[in-house]
């Protein structure tokens, strides 16, 4: 057997006890770590055709993963003007000037990363950025990427002058006389109008996908859980895949939707374990709810607003019974649920399906933004996997309550936000992840914001429900054997270990003694995906 990489003079992290392991190098062979041992020994091993690197002390952890992502719609949604960084609508207006200026006649403006709360106490509408968009069809997508504002010639276009009735909780938001606001609240809004708007090649989009995955090789990413199979997504992965050009191991979860038949249904079923080398088809994703902040999550009481009082799927026993049959047929599934009546019925319908017996089934919840004391301990008894993204908490909330999110909540709800530690203690999988692109992609800022709960354009603001913080071990686990365990790769992934896969991200320091402040700055020296490098620094 040849061993085409030997990487030497490691500090080998185990994220299971936080310790090092006593080896310093290991071999690779055919994907797999082959040997483990002393540098002189593992040298030994390599021949005239082994790659040999040493790491000169730098620190070797399982290769980081990401656990909820979407690198398909991530790279296309990217790809316009982004204006996360935009704090109010002076500077939202200011950025999309500069980007009307440089549109060719006619051409569409397409932005990403809107941030509710700089509309204050207006409503969310294409009204509040004119007269920046008149005449010029824009679509900005909403941070949450769950809503958008069209422009009113975007809107036009897409022959959209009104309401309409969908088969899931959207809508496109109206005024009192029925004309469209701009506001799109859900994908079958969104959808209507961004039909109308030039879309990119195969080719285009082949070539975004390929660098945002690069992007996240280069960040310390060895795989990811992607949560959508929209689109293109799956020929996109299988020739990248078939090329030699995916960098990151990717599961992916399509989407069920309410109506969905049985012959759908039966599709899904059907479609599991398809894939290619690098990227496979595991799990089903489905939708209990929206996001608070537009009003779409479902609560067990309304919102400020009055809203956020129903389920995505118009009838949830629909819901339910489609958990129960993929359950039947030993598929796992992914529920987005945000509100705490969403998390509530989504863990009752894990329930109702293992009552029925049937196989060993890992199911997940998606987000859990919050959550009342009595359903905590439900993850663990049910086996259900929590799955978080700690950076939404700490870009698009504050700790004084003063945002969108918050208010909405109330403070007894918005005092529940993301309860990673309060899951984490009762027993609870946490697995965490960025949303991409909802949220930044970088692993090493995932685990940060585990860790400080703070916004990370101003790390000297306070933390938003500090008590809920991750250790700095836990931190790395859930982007390491928890992601394995979710996935039910636990026997060959998560650890360094003899015929464990070869995914490994090396560090140029412990990410377990770094300031949570600090870590994101901490250099990602390698990435190596099924033991060939896809990131590999000039220092090593």
């Amino acid at each position: 057997m040849s061993t085409p990489l030997v990487l030497l003079s490691a500090r080998l992290l185990d994220p299971a006890t936080g310790g090092f392991l006593p080896q310093t190098a290991l071999a690779v062979s055919e994907g797999r770590i082959s040997a483990l041992g002393d540098d002189r020994d593992v040298r030994a091993l390599a021949d005239s055709a082994t790659t040999v690197i040493d790491l000169k002390g730098a620190v070797m952890t399982p290769g980081l993963v990401d656990g909820h992502l979407h690198p398909v719609s991530g790279a296309e949604l990217t790809h316009g003007l982004d204006l996360s960084g935009c704090a109010d609508l002076a500077a939202v207006r200011e950025a999309l000037a500069r980007e009307v200026r440089a549109l060719a006649p006619g051409a569409w403006l397409h932005a990403w990363g809107l941030d509710p709360n700089v509309f204050g106490d207006r409503p969310v509408a294409a009204e509040a950025l004119a007269p920046v968009l008149d005449g010029v069809p824009a679509l900005l997508q909403l941070f949450d990427a769950h809503s958008m504002v069209a422009s009113p010639r975007a809107l036009e276009l897409a022959g959209v002058d009104g309401p309409r009735t969908f088969d899931q909780a959207a809508e496109i938001v109206c005024d009192d006389a029925g004309r469209p606001t701009g506001l799109l609240l859900e994908d079958a809004a969104c959808e209507l109008v961004e039909r109308a708007a030039p879309q990119p090649t195969h080719a285009e989009r082949r070539a975004r996908l390929a660098t945002a995955l690069r992007g996240m090789a280069a960040a310390g990413l060895t795989g990811g859980h992607a949560m959508d199979a929209n689109g293109e997504s799956l020929a996109l992965y299988a020739e990248l895949d078939a090329a030699g050009e995916l960098p990151v191991r990717l599961r992916v979860a399509p989407w069920c939707q309410p109506g969905t038949d049985a012959e759908g249904l039966r599709a899904l079923i059907e479609q599991q374990g398809t894939g290619g080398s690098l990227w496979h088809t595991a799990g089903v994703k489905l939708f209990m709810d929206g996001t608070i902040d537009n009003g779409t999550a479902w609560l067990e009481h309304p919102d400020c607003h009055g809203e956020s009082t129903h389920a995505f799927w118009p009838d949830p026993a629909a819901y339910t019974d489609v958990i129960g049959a993929l359950h039947r047929a030993g598929v796992p599934t992914a529920t987005h649920a945000i509100g705490d009546a969403a998390v509530r019925h989504a863990l009752d319908a894990v329930e109702k399906a293992l009552a029925c017996g049937g196989r060993d089934v890992r199911h997940r919840i998606e987000h859990i933004e919050t959550v009342p004391d009595d359903t905590l301990g439900r993850f663990a008894e049910l086996g259900v996997i929590a799955s978080m993204q700690p950076t939404h908490c700490c870009d698009f909330t504050r700790a004084d309550h003063t945002d969108n999110w918050s208010r909405r909540l109330g403070e007894e709800r918005a005092s529940r936000a993301w309860r990673c530690r309060d899951l984490w203690d009762s027993g609870a999988t946490v697995v965490l992840g960025s949303d991409w692109p909802i949220a930044p992609y970088p692993p090493l800022g995932v685990m940060a914001g585990a860790r400080h709960r703070r916004p990370s354009r101003d790390l000297g603001q306070a933390p938003h429900g500090p008590e809920q913080a991750l250790t700095a071990l836990e931190a790395l686990r859930g982007m390491t054997v928890n992601a394995a365990r979710a996935a039910g790769d636990e026997h060959e992934a998560g650890r360094i270990a003899v015929g464990h896969r070869a995914d490994l991200t090396v560090l140029a320091d412990d990410p377990l003694t770094a300031a949570a402040t600090d870590l994101p700055e901490l250099p990602v020296l390698l990435t190596v995906l099924d033991g060939r490098p896809t990131h590999r620094d000039t220092s090593v």
